[in-house]
C-alpha cells in the first residue's frame, strides 16, 4: 500500500471508527500531507531514500531535523509527531509496516502556555453588543443567531465544535439545559441559568423543530445550512471587532474566558472539568491561574503594607 493510500485509510478510520471531530481530522490531513510531501522530495533527490516504501525510525529523525530547520514552534512539532505516532501505530495494528517509533525514546521540552482569554472588560463590551438595540438584527446580516451563539459559549464554555453539534431536540423545553455532543463521543449536559438566554434557545429550538424536525441543526448560517465552525470565527471576529474589542477574538478564547472566570468566582474545579468536558483534571488546573487584573484588584484590596504600618 502506497504512503498516499495508507493516509486515506488512517484519516477514514479516524472519522469512521474514532468519531473524531472535522477539525482535528483537518489538522491530521494537513499533519501527514506535509511528512508526505517531505518524503516524496527526498525520494526525487536520492532515489534510495526509503526505496522499499517502509518508514524507519532515521527517516523520522530526519524529518524531525528538517522541521527544526524550518524553525517551526515546538508546539508544532510536538504535535506532527503526536499524528504521526498515532499514524504508525494502525498501520503496524493492521499488518503494513512495523511502527518505526518503537524504541525511539524522544523528550521534546514542553511550554506551559497560559490560555488566552478576555479581559472583563472586553467581555463586558462583547455582551452588551448582543444585547444592545438592533443587535440581533445588524447580526443577522452574517449570522440570524450569533449573538445566541456568543453568549451561549460564554455561560457554557462549549466549544465551536459542540455548538455547532447541538440539535434542536438537545435543548430541553424550558431552554434551562442542553445536551452536548463532545469530544470522543462523549455526551455531557450544560446548564443555563441567564433567563434571556433561555428564552432565546427555547424559541429558536420551537422554531428550528417546526421547520426542519428535532434532528436539525439548532444553529444555522444565513444560508439556512448547518452552521460550520470556521464561518462562526469571521462571524465572531468581525462581531468583536465592532464592539470595540480590539484583539482578535476566537472561539476558543471564549471557552478560555468562561473557564478562568467560574474559577475566579469561586467555582469547584471538578464543576468546571464537568462543564467543559474534560476527561482529566489536569486539564482543568490551567485555568487556575489568576489573571493579571484579579491579581492585581485582590493585591490592592489586601495592601499589606498599608495594615502593618497601621
Amino acid at each position: 500500500m502506497t504512503l498516499t493510500k495508507s493516509i486515506a485509510a488512517f484519516l477514514h478510520h479516524c472519522s469512521v471508527e474514532r468519531q473524531l471531530s472535522d477539525h482535528t481530522l483537518q489538522a491530521y490531513g494537513y499533519d501527514l500531507a506535509d511528512f508526505a510531501a517531505w518524503i516524496g522530495t527526498r525520494r526525487r533527490k536520492d532515489e534510495g531514500f526509503c526505496a522499499d516504501g517502509v518508514i524507519a525510525t532515521e527517516h523520522l529523525r530526519a524529518y524531525l531535523e528538517h522541521m527544526t530547520e524550518r524553525k517551526l514552534s515546538a508546539a508544532t512539532v510536538r504535535r506532527r509527531l503526536a499524528c504521526l505516532r498515532s499514524f504508525f501505530r494502525f498501520l503496524e495494528d493492521r499488518g503494513t509496516m512495523p511502527d518505526p517509533f518503537t524504541g525511539w525514546r524522544l523528550k521534546l521540552p514542553k511550554r506551559k502556555r497560559l490560555p488566552r482569554t478576555l479581559s472583563r472588560d472586553e467581555t463586558t463590551r462583547l455582551l452588551k453588543s448582543t444585547r444592545a438595540p438592533g443587535a440581533a438584527r445588524h447580526a443577522a446580516a452574517e449570522s440570524p443567531s450569533l449573538c445566541t451563539e456568543i453568549r451561549l459559549m460564554i455561560a457554557t464554555g462549549i466549544r465551536i465544535g459542540e455548538l455547532c453539534k447541538i440539535a434542536s431536540s438537545d435543548v430541553a423545553s424550558d431552554g434551562a439545559a442542553i445536551r452536548i455532543h463532545g469530544k470522543g463521543s462523549r455526551d455531557r449536559m450544560v446548564y443555563v441559568t441567564d433567563t434571556g438566554l433561555r428564552t432565546e434557545l427555547r424559541k429558536l429550538a420551537a422554531q428550528r423543530q417546526r421547520r426542519l424536525g428535532g434532528d436539525g441543526p439548532l444553529f444555522l448560517n444565513r444560508n439556512g445550512e448547518k452552521l460550520r465552525p470556521h464561518s462562526f470565527r469571521t462571524k465572531l471576529r468581525n462581531f468583536a471587532g465592532q464592539a470595540g474589542v480590539r484583539r482578535r477574538v476566537t472561539p476558543h478564547m471564549l471557552r478560555h474566558t468562561a473557564a478562568t472566570l467560574l474559577i475566579e468566582s469561586g467555582v469547584d474545579i471538578r464543576i468546571v472539568q464537568r462543564l467543559l468536558g474534560h476527561s482529566s483534571i489536569a486539564t482543568t488546573e490551567i485555568y487556575t491561574h489568576v489573571s493579571d487584573e484579579a491579581l492585581r484588584s485582590t493585591l490592592e484590596r489586601a495592601n499589606i503594607l498599608g495594615g502593618l504600618a497601621r
